[in-house]
């Protein structure tokens, strides 16, 4: 990121919802389709989202101090890391569409962004976050 930073060069974060689980519609009980990618992810699978949830929770907590959703809570996060940061979510549904657009309207305060970063900073989450062969090409 100091590179990136010392170059002028922009940041598009890869799935900035967690693929779905920071917007706290998945958890430990959810069941994918049998074609679905995090079939084969590890964070996806059901002991790392149980354990992961408290992740979630977090950005729930903010997200209801806010009076946002999760998924608006952390791409706002994310939109106050940086302003060459760029997150693009992904999403097939309108609604969703409109509701991700609304992160540009959650006001996340210094003191917001201290106690979301001191608490993500105990957090220790399971799985990789794609499966090892992704991670091999991608150099991660």
């Amino acid at each position: 990121m100091p590179t990136l930073e010392e170059l002028g060069i922009g940041f598009v974060p890869l799935s900035p919802l967690g693929a779905g689980f920071l917007t706290g519609q998945i958890d430990e009980n959810t069941k994918f389709d049998p074609t679905d990618f995090r079939n084969h992810v590890l964070r996806f699978s059901p002991e790392a989202r149980k354990a992961n949830m408290v992740l979630v929770d977090l950005v729930k907590s903010v997200a209801q101090q806010k009076a946002a959703t999760p998924a608006q809570v952390a791409l706002a996060w994310l939109l106050a890391q940086k302003p060459w940061i760029a997150p693009i979510p992904g999403t097939t549904k309108q609604r969703r569409l409109e509701e991700n657009l609304g992160a540009v309207h959650v006001e996340l305060t210094e003191d917001d962004l201290k106690l979301i970063d001191e608490a993500t900073s105990k957090l220790n989450l399971e799985g990789e976050r794609l499966p090892e062969a992704a991670l091999k090409m991608t150099g991660f």
